[in-house]
């Protein structure tokens, strides 16, 4: 069989019309398919078709009864890399098991299949290698590209999402080469998880293009391309050879791009967006639930956010990301984009942002200051204007961080906030925990408890005088999932920038934080209703904006009846 000129594989199972599985596997080939292998669950009717009988224990377990084994053995795995571990095997023995073990857990387990341990075990990859997940092209093999993305012998109605990297900004731990699949693959469990996205459905990519992290180029168990990143014009040919042969292959999916530098992340999103279903999760779903967060806040706070006098350190991939969404936000609260981009106050590594800066990459310079307004401001002599300095000159109301400088919100620049704002709005965004601009317990302390705050990591929550803090964790996995779920079930052919605001508005209005104490946005165990209702308005927004190629009658039962259960389907041999 040929598809766009590529030789396309034949798997051996399938599910039917009635969502049961048809396999011509047997025996042994059954139990080693995760997709199929139910273990001891496999009742003894299929057991005798599937000739599994004698391969596995006579009792027959249901599925609750496999995962409060499971769960038991997971509590007792010594620290947090080992229960990834066990998660990831678990995965590659019996997905429908892990799936379900994972949606009974979702707030105990999401850091671990996620950020923050994810990270731990991108770092280990190639010494912890034990079975491939994912596709992996290289920018050595581009004639390989789309018969490589075939491999799994889906056809183009099969596919409704590509989660691709290619590894060079990890969360905030940079460049780890190959290891990166790992984030696409802890990624694709989120959306399924969350909203319900069918696992069958999606594939996670690596774009492998090198790397520049010396120790994995001198490491000889390194499994990925052992040389420099390609960057330039054989890059951009890559990205786009992908894209082609993915839209070929599989022309309703979704493109979602994960953890690029900022310079190529902007680049893709800002060539792709208007032709093709994509967005990148760091620049735009980051984005959304800070907006979110933010929106929310204010209510509390008080106040109009086109009011709000932003400070944003860190002006890379996600810092500007949220700036822009905020920016425009700003604009549909009544004022210009001119006005709007002058509420925000970056600062970098080199300090304030000033237009008279050398340095500056096109998606800074619309929030650059001039280097008139701030001639007063005083400077460290080797990094401009900092932090501290212009907390202390703006009266900021709100302070974002997306650094990965741990401790850089410190004590004097807090309690600077506080003085000129009732309520300071601090998010210390930076993941993983070690890498936090600040930690609740000091943000609450330094403010007397007045600061409304979002972290990007879990943290436990804090006390002061008689009050305990719920803090708010700004994980984009409360939107990027029901965003996706929302754009797959309306089979949006782009999505826009109204999407991710009808996703942040929906989530700000699902939480109530007018007591004190309370978090600012919905807890991570509410998770899979929150990504129905964002689902619900982003396809809401597609249809308004003519974005939508189905419209449903019932938009609410349409995504409920799109969202996979973690539940065996019955196994027919054939």
């Amino acid at each position: 069989m040929t598809y766009s000129g590529v030789r396309k594989p034949t798997k051996f199972y399938r599910v039917d019309e009635s969502g049961e599985f048809e396999t011509a596997a047997r025996g042994f080939d059954v139990l080693r398919t995760p997709q199929l292998n139910k273990g001891t669950a496999f009742t003894h009717e299929e057991r005798r078709a599937l000739d599994l009988t004698g391969l596995l224990p006579p009792a027959v377990l249901t599925i609750e009864q496999q995962a409060e084994r499971a769960y038991e053995l997971f509590k007792n795995q010594p620290n947090d890399l080992a229960k990834y571990a066990f998660l990831t095997a678990m995965q590659e023995r019996n997905e429908t098991l892990l799936f379900h073990l994972l949606a009974a857990h979702v707030v105990e387990m999401l850091p671990i299949v996620y950020t923050p341990t994810v990270g731990l075990a991108i770092q280990q990859y190639s010494h912890q290698f034990r079975r491939p997940r994912g596709i992996f092209l290289s920018i050595d093999r581009p004639d390989e590209i789309e018969e490589t993305l075939a491999q799994g012998g889906a056809g183009a109605g099969d596919i409704d999402l590509l989660v691709a990297t290619d590894a060079e900004a990890i969360l905030g731990i940079g460049d780890w080469g190959v290891g990166g699949i790992d984030i696409c693959v802890g990624k694709l469990s989120v959306y399924t998880a969350a909203a319900g996205i069918d696992p069958l459905r999606s594939i996670p990519v690596m774009l492998d293009v090198g790397t520049d992290r010396q120790s994995l180029l001198e490491d000889p168990q390194y499994l990925g391309y052992r040389h420099p990143r390609v960057r330039g014009e054989r890059y951009q040919a890559f990205i786009d050879r992908y894209i082609s042969a993915a839209l070929r292959l599989y022309p309703h999916a979704l493109l979602h791009w994960e953890d690029f530098n900022a310079i190529n992340a902007r680049w893709i999103l800002d060539t792709y967006r208007s032709s093709v279903c994509t967005f990148n999760d760091d620049i735009q779903g980051t984005a959304g639930i800070v907006l979110a967060a933010v929106m929310s806040a204010i209510k509390v706070a008080g106040g109009r956010l086109r009011e709000q006098k932003i400070v944003i350190f860190g002006p890379g991939t996600a810092g500007c990301g949220i700036a822009d969404l905020i920016r425009k936000a700003m604009v549909n609260d009544g004022i210009s984009e001119q006005a709007a981009a002058g509420n925000f106050w970056l600062v970098g590594r080199h300090g304030l942002l000033v237009d008279d800066s050398g340095d500056l990459q096109d998606f800074q310079r619309p929030y650059a200051r001039p280097a008139a307004e701030v001639a007063a401001f005083a400077r460290d002599s080797e990094r401009g204007i900092g932090l501290a300095e212009v907390v202390r000159a703006i009266a900021p109301t709100i302070l974002i961080g997306s650094s990965a400088a741990a401790g850089a919100f410190t004590e004097t620049i807090v309690r600077q906030m506080a003085k000129n704002t009732p309520r300071p709005i601090v998010m210390p965004l930076s993941n993983p925990t070690a890498l936090a601009e600040a930690v609740p317990s000091d943000l609450i302390r330094w403010t007397d408890g007045r600061a409304l705050i979002a972290t990007g990591s879990p943290f436990d929550p804090p006390a002061h005088g008689a009050t305990t803090y719920t803090i708010a964790q700004a994980n984009n996995a409360m939107l990027f999932p029901g965003l996706g779920l929302g754009t797959i079930v309306s089979r949006a052919r782009l999505i826009s920038d109204g999407m991710f605001t009808a996703a942040a508005c929906t989530i700000a209005d699902l939480v109530d934080a007018s007591q004190l104490g309370a978090a600012i946005l919905p807890a991570v165990s509410d998770v899979r209703e929150v990504s129905v209702r964002v689902a619900v308005a982003v396809a809401q927004r597609a249809i308004d904006e003519g974005l939508a190629r189905v419209t449903p009658l019932d938009l609410e039962s349409a995504v409920r009846e799109a969202m996979w259960e973690a539940r065996y389907r019955r196994i027919n041999a054939v």
